[in-house]
C-alpha cells in the first residue's frame, strides 16, 4: 500500500471539504470519505480504489474537476469518481429531480465496474450507519432533513441499491447494510419468512 499517496488523496479531499459538514450535524464531512476508505481497506488493497473513495464525493460537492484528480491521482481514480458522481441536476429544486436522479444513479450502477460498485456500497453503508443513528434519536422524523421526505422512497432507492449490489452478499459490508435497511425502514416483507442475514 501507497502510503503517501494516500496521505495526499487524505489533505485533498479534507482541503475540498473544507467547512462542510454532514448533513445536520457539526461532523466535518471528510468523517465520511474517511470511513468509506476504511471500510474499502477491509475489502481491497487497491490503492486506487481506496483513494477513489476518499475523493469520491469531490467532484459531486466541491469545486474539483475530474481533470484535476486526474492530474494528482491518475485517470483510474478519475474515472471511478467519475463513476461515482451524481448529476445534480442544479436546473431542478433538488426535491422535483430527485427520483429522476436516483433512478439514474442506479441504472448507472447496474453497469458500473465492480471496483465501482464496490465503493458504493461501502459509501452507502456509511450513509447508512449515520441514518441509523438519527433513527434511534428521532425515528421517521429524521426524514424532515432531507430533500426527498418520503420514507418509501428512500426504501426504494436504498433497498434497490442493496440488490444491484447483492454480487456482495458474501461479505460483512453488505451483510450490515441491508440489516440497517431493515432497522431503519422495517423489514422487508419479500424477506419474512427467509432465514436471517
Amino acid at each position: 500500500m501507497d502510503t503517501l499517496r494516500i496521505a495526499k488523496a487524505i489533505k485533498f479531499a479534507t482541503v475540498a471539504h473544507d467547512k462542510s459538514f454532514r448533513k445536520g450535524s457539526k461532523i466535518p464531512y471528510i468523517a465520511h470519505p474517511a470511513e468509506v476508505a476504511m471500510l474499502l481497506s477491509t475489502l481491497t488493497d487497491d490503492d486506487d480504489v481506496i483513494i477513489a473513495g476518499l475523493l469520491h464525493d469531490v467532484v459531486e460537492d466541491t469545486q474539483v474537476s475530474l481533470e484535476e484528480i486526474e492530474k494528482e491521482f491518475g485517470e483510474r481514480v478519475a474515472k471511478l469518481v467519475e463513476y461515482e458522481s451524481e448529476d445534480k441536476m442544479e436546473h431542478i429544486p433538488k426535491s422535483e429531480s430527485w427520483k429522476t436522479r436516483k433512478k439514474t444513479a442506479l441504472d448507472h450502477l447496474k453497469n458500473s465496474p465492480r471496483d465501482a460498485k464496490l465503493i458504493c456500497l461501502c459509501d452507502k453503508l456509511s450513509n447508512m450507519r449515520e441514518s441509523a443513528e438519527s433513527f434511534d434519536k428521532y425515528g421517521d422524523d429524521m426524514w424532515r432533513a432531507f430533500n426527498q421526505k418520503d420514507k418509501k422512497e428512500q426504501e426504494w432507492y436504498y433497498r434497490s441499491i442493496g440488490e444491484i449490489l447483492s454480487e456482495f452478499k458474501n461479505t460483512d459490508i453488505w451483510i450490515e447494510y441491508m440489516k440497517i435497511c431493515d432497522k431503519v425502514f422495517g423489514k422487508n416483507q419479500k424477506e419474512v419468512g427467509k432465514t436471517e442475514l
